[in-house]
């Protein structure tokens, strides 16, 4: 995925608006490579995988993705039970009450009752997050100092106060003003806010973690070649929309992604993919990620968003009623419509969206398998050899990241925003619609 890492900061329902927005921007504008969260496999790849690792990095990759694995479900589960613990202990009723004591400024308590919350969730899940980190550093995928990666976690929360108190302030008066339809309000309000975020996202948000520069002002020759892609996918990126990302000053991996929507849509490569990658697999990642405009795939995402947050908020609307009337008076709740039961609210949307995880992660693959295709066709007749360039990048991907090989099969189903590399890297082994005459599933020559 590409920027903002999984926005691991949400404290509110609002946040939550905010990480689907990020998610939909990551998901069409990750190039190639997985969240890395492979599954642990302990099997040694045979020779004719299209993708494998030499012996010490095979070895490296299990015992990391093991790590990645733990964190990844651990994060999410310890977030349900600290918001779990917030209510039924009564830390959030008690919040809640000293807030009323401190100021009697209705906008007030809310505005230190939500940043208190957002503030607790991200220094509860601060000490996984450094353990992530350190193994990063241990296998040389982050070579980021720690006050660095300090920085960014305070950047990170900073983003999360000034985007998710105001946001959660206008959702908690929503569910108080109807609180039988608030689920429909919400509902309304969710896709504009998401679209915002997408839209501002590569211009307000992603410049605070990273440095951008015009790729044209180092990679002349290299614009030129992804120039040809453009002219053969018609596809509305000029050259004063693509970035050179600064990567290398905190990670050795490599990457490339689009991101944003309307006049924020840019192309931007990291600077380890230019130093490290050929110019003939740079125009393979550009091709897929143009293969995520042309095909339309994030409007269909938005759509398919859209209809899905419609059965989701009203779920959760019910869920959350049903909480309060059974555990409202153990956990001083009086309704969802105050800041503490609107907590309970956020708990069933957090807990909705980690049992949601593998549908939305489902549809992703579809959309990146289908950009897999559309970037290969798309170098067809531009390279010396399309089907070994896709190969030989997706090869490059996996093992700067450390990926297994052989993924466990239902850390692949339920974490895996892209298919593994090992299955793209064999589709595009074997794919080559031209062979005896034939044509692509996008272009005919």
């Amino acid at each position: 995925m590409a920027i903002v890492r999984r926005l691991g900061f949400a404290g509110t329902v609002a946040v939550l608006l905010l990480v689907s927005s990020v998610a939909i921007a990551a998901q069409t504008g990750d190039a190639g490579r997985n969240k890395p969260e492979a599954g642990a496999s302990h099997n040694q790849p045979h020779s004719e995988q299209a993708y494998s690792l030499p012996p010490e990095k095979l070895a490296q990759a299990i015992a990391l993705n093991k790590i990645r694995v733990s964190l990844d479900f651990g994060e999410s589960l310890w977030g349900l039970i600290i918001l779990w613990g917030l209510l039924a202990l009564g830390g959030a009723a008690r919040l809640d009450v000293w807030t009323r004591e401190t100021t009697r400024r209705r906008w007030l308590q809310g505005v230190l009752f939500f940043s208190i919350m957002v503030a607790i969730l991200a220094v509860a899940n601060l000490p996984l997050d450094a353990i992530g980190h350190e193994a990063s550093l241990r296998y040389g995928i982050s070579v980021q100092s720690w006050p660095g990666w300090l920085g960014d976690q305070g950047k990170s929360l900073a983003v999360s106060l000034l985007t998710g108190v105001p946001l959660a302030l206008l959702c908690n008066w929503i569910v108080r003003i109807s609180p039988r339809r608030y689920w429909l309000w919400l509902w309304m309000i969710s896709i504009p806010l998401i679209v915002i975020a997408v839209f501002l996202a590569p211009m307000v948000v992603d410049p605070l973690f990273n440095k951008f520069e015009p790729l044209e002002k180092t990679h002349a020759a290299l614009v030129g070649k992804l120039e040809e892609v453009v002219a053969r996918t018609g596809t509305a990126i000029p050259v004063d929309r693509m970035f050179l990302m600064k990567a290398s000053e905190k990670t050795n991996g490599i990457n490339a992604y689009v991101t944003g929507i309307g006049s924020s849509k840019r192309f931007v490569m990291w600077d380890t993919t230019t130093d490290r990658m050929p110019d003939d697999e740079i125009m393979f990642i550009f091709g897929h990620e143009s293969g995520h405009y042309v095909l339309n795939h994030i409007p269909k995402m938005l759509t398919g968003l859209a209809a899905g947050l419609l059965f989701v908020f009203w779920a959760c609307a019910h869920m959350a009623e049903s909480l309060v009337r059974r555990f409202g008076d153990r956990w001083n709740i009086g309704a969802v419509a105050g800041r503490t039961g609107f907590l309970t609210l956020f708990f069933v949307f957090s807990t909705a969206g980690f049992v949601l995880t593998p549908v939305g992660n489902a549809v992703s693959r579809h959309y990146e398998h289908e950009a897999d295709i559309y970037g290969q066709e798309a170098i067809h007749g531009l390279v010396p050899d399309a089907q070994e360039t896709a190969v030989s990048s997706f090869n490059h991907l996996g093992e700067a990241w450390l990926d297994d090989p052989n993924p466990n099969a239902f850390v692949e189903f339920w974490s895996y925003s892209h298919p593994s590399v090992q299955e793209r890297a064999e589709f595009a082994e074997h794919y080559d619609p031209w062979t005896k005459g034939g044509h692509g599933e996008f272009f005919d020559k």
